[in-house]
């Protein structure tokens, strides 16, 4: 199994020194990264950059090793093995890429960037310095989305001809520029539907998206230029060029009934594959088996899957520091969004 894999790549990576990380944003996201990697073993924090001191202070007390720089900038004149970028979503691109010119990999938060453009930018950027890149697309890395993917690719439920994917946030964003669309890029979508347009593309394989339409709403309105505002609500659909659909839906502070309902559901002529959230948990996730009106339970809850895909990054890190082709996938997903936005 992937995560037999995985435990033994880290493993192994441990025998060897500990790569030499820095680590830039220590908010909520970047701590738990940074503990998901340092968990391995394989990996030491060795120098943090964030402007909050408790957010520094907290991470220096996990690691004795670790120091605190004032600038972004002072960590790329270290010697480190790479970079993991938590920080606001405006910084992401411009981050990255001057990690890589500076010889560092980079394991980033998505959005990679705010705009297909950037994420462009930022490839460009990994190609050239001949580094790894990884973006934390980390619902893939669910036991449930692994399993799904892997029966998908079997031909368990034939080819897929329709795809539901769906992100409902009972909350909304605590920082600022999240609701700014010049700094995030978009609202709702580029926080949420991110994930799904990634899990689908990812899912299906070889699929490219060849026709886009959308509905973004604010308020209960429906916006007439997402640029000037940020979605709290949104609908679209994606037509692919194996002749399936796509339907989205993602929102901010809806009344959901519950904290959040997630799902990713795949229909074929055999039958159905879904991924879908327990009990409205943020965290914890089913993989469901579908035969006309019979349902099977394929995987359940617990699953500690929140730093996964960082820990992926690393253990293929330790085999290599070179360029990944890959992470051009990324591109896909940010060309779908910009489509989706109107852009």
């Amino acid at each position: 199994m992937r995560e037999v894999a995985l435990a033994r790549s880290a493993a192994l990576a441990a025998e060897a020194r500990p790569l030499r990380l820095g680590f830039a944003g220590l908010g909520w996201i970047g701590l738990n990264r940074l503990d998901a990697l340092l968990a391995t073993d394989a990996a030491e924090a060795a120098v943090v950059f964030d402007p909050s001191d408790s957010a520094a202070e907290a991470v220096l007390a996990r690691s004795a090793s670790a120091q605190r720089v004032a600038a972004y900038e002072d960590l790329l004149a270290l010697d480190l093995d790479g970079i993991v970028i938590a920080t606001p979503s405006a910084l992401h691109a411009r981050q990255a890429i001057q990690a890589l010119e500076a010889g560092k990999a980079v394991f980033c938060q998505k959005p990679l960037g705010r705009s297909a453009a950037e994420v462009e930018a930022v490839l460009a950027a990994a190609r050239k310095a001949n580094r790894r890149l990884g973006v934390d697309m980390s619902y893939r890395h669910t036991r449930g989305m692994q399993r799904i993917r892997e029966l998908m690719a079997q031909g368990e439920i034939g080819e897929v001809h329709a795809v539901d994917l769906t992100f409902h946030n009972a909350y909304g964003p605590d920082k600022p520029w999240f609701y700014d669309p010049a700094l995030s890029g978009g609202g709702c979508v580029m926080d949420l539907g991110v994930h799904l347009v990634d899990l689908a593309l990812w899912a299906l394989g070889s699929a490219r998206v060849t026709e886009v339409s959308s509905d973004l709403f604010a308020g209960g309105r429906r916006l007439a230029k997402p640029s000037d505002q940020t979605e709290d609500f949104a609908l679209a659909t994606l037509r692919l060029d194996s002749g399936a659909v796509v339907r989205l839906a993602c929102s901010w502070n809806l009344p959901a009934g519950q904290d959040a309902v997630i799902a990713a559901d795949f229909y074929g002529a055999r039958g159905g594959l879904a991924l879908r959230n327990v009990g409205g948990s943020f965290y914890d996730f089913e993989a469901l088996r579908f035969r006309g009106t019979v349902t099977e339970r394929l995987v359940s809850p617990p699953d500690a899957w929140g730093g996964r895909a960082a820990q992926d990054w690393l253990a293929r890190l330790a085999q290599s520091p070179d360029f990944d082709p890959e992470i051009v996938a990324v591109a896909d997903v940010a060309r779908c969004l910009d489509r989706l936005y109107g852009r």
